[in-house]
């Protein structure tokens, strides 16, 4: 129910109400690649959001959205798979004209993305999404927009109702720069800082000091298309010094005048993993704040001791149907490291042991968007590999 009018003298002050419901359900054999006992799952994600959008004048916007997430079925439960009744955004946002350009300033509980979500999500995937309490200041004059913003991350309790709160041992903020029209693509790049008081990884514990650098250029031309980022870490955690990097990118043609206009793609990702477990360096990327979108709908590769080589092909029957089909081969950067699954938690018992190959798997998807309000998907992920410590093979 959009643009309900607030004043009749005023065509931009008005009031729009919108409901967002996502219900999917997952079948999962070996979560974590049939290590750690885990046995099969069969459950549904439930999501529900509504919101509220006032718009007082051109100037001022006031957003409020509550979310109702569950798992049922789920028999371990996360802090990404429920949260009742709670404040998923609230926020305040001012709009107006400076120097020739654009000023945009936001306060409160809001939800921030960048460029593919790799690193920077509003994790789409999972059943409860990111959001952080934080303040958003961008400025914006083609073909610049200069951001910048600083947030605590909101911590998410499965139990109980409006008991989500911010965490004050953890910050994330930044400023960015863009640049549209850098030949046929846009170019960004950013920098940010990561506190934590109190990680754990494998090989370092204590408080996390990281300085984020990020570059990133996408565009596409005459049938072609790609997306590439890069991003090196570094800073502390406890007593080690970190030193971490990771690279991503996406790339692909597309026959436009052939039937069903199919797209060859290619996708490779890489990040560091930690060398030497004894040295005085930490080289494990953080992912940061990842979404379970970007590799499959499954939603368990992440970034961290990553290789991952992804081929793929991308049909359109219809307008409204698109098929996509892909092998993934996938290894560790060290076999040092552990095995990482989303967000960057260790699987038992690899770390040191086993060859670099982790495994593949193959992906099937179909989405069709049913009209402009409805759409649905469907996904089979199946893996396939050896486990690091047993010789046995897990599909």
């Amino acid at each position: 129910m959009k643009y309900i009018p607030l004043s009749p003298d005023d065509p931009k002050s008005y009031v729009s109400f919108g409901l967002d419901l996502r219900e999917r359900f997952e079948t999962l054999n070996a979560s974590t690649f049939g290590v750690g006992g885990i046995p099969v799952q069969n459950y549904v994600l439930d999501r529900q959001y509504i919101h509220a959008d006032v718009r007082p004048n051109e100037n001022w916007q006031i957003f409020i959205q509550l979310q109702n997430d569950y798992a049922p079925g789920k028999f371990i439960i996360t802090p990404a798979d429920r949260d009742p009744l709670d404040l998923a955004q609230g926020f305040v946002t001012y709009t107006g004209d400076l120097a020739d350009g654009e000023v945009k300033a936001r306060v409160g509980r809001q939800e921030m993305a960048f460029d593919l979500q790799r690193f920077v999500s509003i994790r789409d995937g999972p059943n409860v999404r990111q959001a952080y309490d934080a303040a958003w200041l961008d400025w914006e004059k083609d073909p610049w927009r200069v951001i910048s913003f600083w947030s605590h991350p909101v911590v998410y309790v499965p139990q109980g109702v409006f008991n989500d709160y911010s965490n004050g041992h953890f910050q994330f903020g930044g400023f960015r720069i863009e640049r549209r029209d850098v030949g046929p693509g846009h170019l960004s790049a950013y920098y940010s800082r990561y506190d934590l008081d109190n990680p754990h990884y494998l090989f370092a514990s204590g408080r996390e000091r990281r300085n984020i650098f990020d570059v990133h250029y996408a565009g596409d031309y005459a049938g072609w298309d790609w997306d590439l980022e890069s991003m090196v870490q570094t800073g502390s955690v406890g007593a080690k010094t970190a030193r971490a990097w990771a690279l991503g990118t996406i790339g692909g043609f597309t026959f436009a005048d052939a039937n069903w206009r199919p797209r060859l793609g290619l996708q490779v990702d890489v990040a560091s993993g930690d060398q030497n477990p004894n040295s005085n360096t930490l080289g494990t990327f953080n992912p940061l704040f990842p979404n379970g979108y970007y590799f499959t709908l499954a939603g368990l590769t992440t970034y961290a001791n990553l290789i991952h080589v992804k081929p793929s092909v991308t049909v359109k029957p219809t307008s409204t149907l698109t098929f996509i089909a892909a092998v993934a081969p996938q290894w560790r950067e060290t076999t040092a490291d552990a095995v990482y699954v989303i967000p960057n938690i260790p699987v038992p018992h690899t770390a040191g042991s086993g060859g670099p190959w982790t495994g593949a798997y193959g992906q099937i998807r179909a989405v069709y968007a049913f009209n402009s309000h409805l759409t649905g998907a469907i996904e089979s992920r199946l893996f396939w590999g050896r486990q690091h410590h047993l010789a046995r093979w897990r599909a």
